[in-house]
């Protein structure tokens, strides 16, 4: 997982039919911007968890993603401090 920062969304009105009703939003992690499918209902400015890789597309049931946003970060600790 990795957490990132959602700075923008994107829309697209045609799209393959398994991305119907998917929301696409822009998250900076680590430098890059990457599109993500929102599961969470996030928003500019959030602070997300993102799942990258095969286990985003099975969280978006077997849908073409590289990523998903599936938490909202309310709070971050320094664990070990």
């Amino acid at each position: 997982m990795k957490v990132g920062k959602v700075v923008g969304s994107i829309w697209a009105t045609r799209k393959a039919a398994c991305l119907q009703g998917q929301t696409f939003l822009v998250v900076e992690s680590d430098g890059q911007s990457i599109v993500a499918a929102d599961q969470v209902g996030a928003g500019t400015g959030d602070r997300v968890l993102l799942a990258t890789g095969t286990v985003a597309s099975r969280y978006c049931m077997d849908a073409p993603v590289d990523a998903a946003v599936v938490a909202i970060v309310d709070e971050a600790g320094n664990a070990g401090r």
